[in-house]
């Protein structure tokens, strides 16, 4: 068993990433929950068992080098797989009357809150990781027709540098469980009044190609799993 008591460093530091450019890397895969913690076990892609009892109140970040041997010059790295994240840009409300603006924020806030969505505001754009599958977001939101509001995927990765620690565990430590598109289980709808989804997707989704672009969005139905839990 190998304990990690410690970081070493981070692969995008120029320094480590010239040291670790030719070196033999093992790697220790994590999630977005098991990051948040200070002490686990993990097996590594190599088969090395690892214990991690890093100080309380410190957090594992994707990159970081747990282990450096400078004679053998093998490392240890942590990669951390981020779910997607959804990204709502709310820079054109700024040209709305004031009374409009405030009604598209209420109602956008309803809309992902009937969802029990986690959601990070910052600045003028609404941060939301995937807790559902792709074409189910992509269809509560087109489903509202949020006018002048544009959205986007990213990938997790390249959202973290724009956060603070704190904001980056709110995002990904908040969404629980897996993502799921249910594509087995069968299509319900959605409901006329509050907009909420229930039952599961259909197969296609539709929508216009320049929708998320030009922050045009075209109506479609989907369900989403969590609301037949609930």
């Amino acid at each position: 068993m190998i304990l990690i008591k410690t970081v070493l460093g981070n692969i995008g530091d120029p320094e480590w990433a010239r040291r670790l450019s030719g070196a033999d890397m093992d790697l220790i895969e994590i999630d977005q929950w098991e990051a948040q913690k200070s002490r686990f076990r993990k097996t590594t892609a190599k088969g090395a068992e690892v214990a991690v009892s890093i100080d309380r109140g410190t957090h594992i970040h994707d990159g970081d080098v747990l282990l450096w041997n400078a004679q053998a010059l093998s490392a240890l790295v942590a990669r951390i797989e981020l779910r997607d994240v959804m990204i709502v840009h709310l820079d054109v409300l700024t040209s709305f009357a004031p009374e409009m603006a405030m009604r598209t924020c209420v109602e956008l806030g309803h809309a992902m809150g009937n969802q029990h969505w986690p959601a990070l505001v910052k600045d003028n754009r609404v941060y939301v990781p995937l807790t559902v599958d792709r074409k189910v977001m992509t269809s509560v939101m087109n489903t509202h027709r949020f006018d002048g509001i544009r959205y986007e995927f990213v990938a997790g990765r390249e959202v973290v540098p724009y956060l603070a620690p704190h904001e980056s565990r709110r995002l990904f430590g908040g969404a629980e469980g897996p993502v799921h598109s249910h594509a087995h289980e069968s299509y319900a709808g959605v409901e006329a009044e509050t907009g909420r989804v229930y039952g599961h997707p259909p197969t296609h989704v539709h929508s216009h190609p320049g929708a998320a672009a030009h922050g045009q969005t075209s109506p479609a139905t989907a369900g989403s799993a969590r609301d037949r839990r609930e």
